[in-house]
């Protein structure tokens, strides 16, 4: 996902898709373990969108201080 994109959101939604994110990361995570998961550059990918979602939050934070 693109930072525009995260930026578009409210910062509800950005929460709720953080959220959903780490909740498959999580699910991914058991895959892993157990030698199910295709295509492990999944786990990659949720966990920098995460970090770009966590970082476009602290931005606003910041901003309205």
């Amino acid at each position: 996902m693109k930072v525009s994109e995260i930026r578009d959101m409210s910062p509800d939604e950005m929460r709720e898709k953080m959220v959903s994110l780490e909740e498959e990361l999580f699910n991914l995570r058991f895959q892993h373990g157990i030698g199910q998961l295709e295509n492990p550059k999944k786990m990659q990918h949720l966990r920098r969108d995460i970090a770009r979602f966590k970082t476009v939050l602290n931005d606003i934070a910041r901003e309205s201080k």
